[in-house]
């Protein structure tokens, strides 16, 4: 599976442009800025998939949706999901659209869009809405703000629970095969293996 990484906004957040087999892409998160990034290379993915809806994966959805990207995700759209009001408290200003799920894949295990089948694990903890998506024959999985090389993704947010976060994570990402790499919504890039051995907050 070929993939590009982009990352951006306030907290560094990854998306992945992913190229499906008929030769059009897939965006998995928007990061803020993501659409002048995809512009630069002439590219409009045909859909987005949202690892979960906290406001720095979203930032750019709104933009992506008016050119006719569709908008898949766990949940319908909340500004509760977003973060909206939590955000604003620490003083930041939030200048992005709203936005709209086109499809939500609550209670789904497996995802075929545009030539591409993932299979979906729901990872709530981080957020309630949170999934993965992983891509066995490639032995990529698209981890979102689950596992990060050598951290995991924050529990204090409203809506956090840490023992749900650990036993959601165990049973769901750790029981993938050690080869797997996890691409994270922040950070590099890592492996099942090495986090199983290594991640202080899974071992």
């Amino acid at each position: 599976m070929n993939f590009d990484t982009y990352t951006g906004g306030f907290a560094e957040t990854n998306g992945y442009l992913i190229e499906t087999p008929d030769g059009s892409h897939i965006l998995i998160d928007a990061p803020a800025k993501v659409t002048d990034w995809l512009a630069q290379k002439g590219i409009t993915p045909s859909h987005l998939l949202l690892t979960h809806q906290h406001f720095d994966h979203i930032e750019a959805a709104g933009a992506l949706q008016k050119l006719g990207v569709e908008v898949l995700a766990w949940s319908p759209y909340s500004t509760d999901l977003t973060l909206e009001e939590t955000v604003r408290s620490w003083g930041m200003p939030l200048n992005f659209p709203e936005f709209a799920v086109d499809r939500t894949i609550e209670g789904e295990t497996t995802l075929e869009v545009a030539g591409i089948s993932f299979a979906l694990a729901h990872v709530p903890g981080h957020s309630p809405d949170s999934v993965t998506f992983h891509h066995a024959d490639s032995g990529l999985c698209f981890s979102g703000d689950t596992v990060f090389a050598g951290s995991i993704g924050r529990t204090d947010f409203p809506h956090g629970d840490h023992p749900l976060f650990i036993s959601s994570i165990k049973e769901k990402v750790l029981t993938l095969p050690d080869e797997t790499r996890l691409l994270p919504g922040h950070g590099p890039e890592t492996t099942v293996g090495v986090e199983k051995i290594s991640n202080p907050f899974l071992t």
